[in-house]
């Protein structure tokens, strides 16, 4: 059978790997990109006008929660894939809080298992520092390392022992390419916390949970990152001091990345006015002053990358009372759009900063060569296309299994319309294609 053959035409080709941004075709061979220019003619071609559009290195996300194996009521590889696809992305990164938890090379195959059968983009399954996310002891790092694994994380809890998380950064550097990314934040300050200790949460009447909660564990961290020399990555940032605190570690010459997600750039504890569940999130939304901290933070290059910590939940759960329902909103599907939205279109950051901080920059954290570009001819075709000005408003169903978003409701500008996965179209035209 002759290989599938895609010509996109007249597409804005923005590639912050290959210092790209202008106005090309794109031709795609099988899993390849075969050619990049203007004026391509290719007969007999699958052709897909591109005028209007961005096209871009696909989207690569470091911090997805896929829920399986364990919760597959919530998401399974599949959905979770496919929500990502639908979202923009070629690649992301499930972390290791499944039940059993992925602190072992089996669990790890399992889910690169589920990946490969779905087929809808890769997978980068992050593996547990500690086993069974306990705090105390290794997991089986080295075994996991050899069945592909780089990035290690007890995302939803921090290491609270300094010697154990010293420990895991130091037997980290016996790899060159490994990372240890932390979930940043103080049990001792955080327990009970329902969202940011401020005026509105005595306002509101809610138990409070201050910045102090994750800026001692960065402070903590960045301590031990410089004793070790170890490559650290910090998950989910909410406040301004801990940008700061990351911002002179860089221009110290620490081995430390970043990231932030959508709904911290997005939203404030102001908006809980309403007691919306699907925006109590770990960590919790912070103040305006915080929010803008992060934006500067990631248009300067501190905070490397925009994550979604895309978290789904059940129905009933999300629909309990505001201090009985669990953290966390879905992400993939919204997150390109509300940083278009919420950023570009406000002159916060510009737009080849943010497809760097969407693709080209995870993708170099991950070590995922064939993702994050550059847009040339022998590059797998990783792609996403999309129209920065088509406005949608975010309501279900949803491709994911769950619904708990942020962004419910809420009028967005920037749409996925074709995504390319090895060359293969798993949405086009803003459309699943299997």
């Amino acid at each position: 059978m002759p290989e599938q053959r895609i010509l996109l035409t007249n597409a804005r080709v923005i590639d912050p790997a290959g210092e790209t941004d202008e106005m090309l075709d794109v031709l795609i061979e099988g899993p390849t990109i075969a050619g990049v220019g203007p004026g391509l003619a290719a007969p007999g071609a699958e052709t897909f006008d591109c005028d209007g559009l961005v096209l871009a290195p696909g989207l690569v996300d470091l911090h997805t929660h896929l829920r399986e194996p364990g919760r597959e009521d919530k998401e399974t590889v599949e959905s979770g894939t496919r929500a990502a696809a639908a979202g923009g992305f070629s690649a992301v990164s499930p972390m290791a809080n499944t039940d059993p938890v992925a602190d072992n090379a089996a669990v790890i195959h399992e889910v690169r298992a589920l990946a490969a059968a779905a087929g809808l983009c890769d997978v980068f399954p992050v593996g547990a520092i500690t086993r069974g996310l306990g705090g105390e002891e290794m997991a089986e790092i080295g075994e996991m390392v050899e069945a592909g694994v780089r990035v290690f994380s007890d995302d939803g809890r921090c290491v609270p022992s300094a010697r154990v998380l010293r420990n895991a950064l130091y037997y980290a550097r016996a790899f060159p390419d490994v990372i240890v990314a932390e979930h940043c934040e103080d049990p001792s300050l955080a327990e009970g916390g329902q969202m940011h200790e401020g005026f509105h949460s005595y306002s509101l009447g809610l138990a409070g949970q201050p910045r102090e909660a994750e800026e001692v564990i960065v402070a903590r961290d960045l301590a031990l990152a410089r004793l070790t020399g170890g490559r650290l990555h910090l998950c989910h940032l909410s406040s301004a001091g801990s940008v700061d605190m990351v911002r002179r570690a860089k221009a110290e010459g620490l081995r430390v990345t970043a990231e932030v997600t959508p709904h911290h750039l997005v939203f404030a504890d102001e908006d809980l006015v309403t007691y919306d569940t699907n925006l109590k999130v770990h960590p919790p939304l912070r103040s305006v002053e915080d929010r803008e901290a992060l934006w500067e933070g990631l248009a300067d290059g501190t905070i490397d990358a925009v994550a979604t910590d895309h978290a789904p939940h059940a129905v009933e759960e999300k629909e309990a009372e505001f201090d009985q329902s669990p953290p966390g909103t879905i992400g993939l599907e919204t997150a390109l759009a509300a940083v278009l939205t919420h950023g570009v279109a406000t002159g916060r950051i510009g737009l080849s900063r943010v497809i760097e901080a969407m693709s080209a920059a995870p993708a170099g954290i991950l070590d995922a060569s064939e993702h994050g570009g550059p847009v040339e001819a022998g590059r797998v075709a990783n792609l996403v296309v999309f129209d920065p000005a088509a406005e949608w408003v975010v309501e279900a169903p949803f491709v994911s299994k769950s619904r708990n978003s942020a962004f419910l409701g809420h009028t967005l500008t920037g749409r996925v319309v074709h995504t390319l996965y090895r060359g293969e179209p798993i949405v086009a035209n803003g459309k699943a294609q299997r």
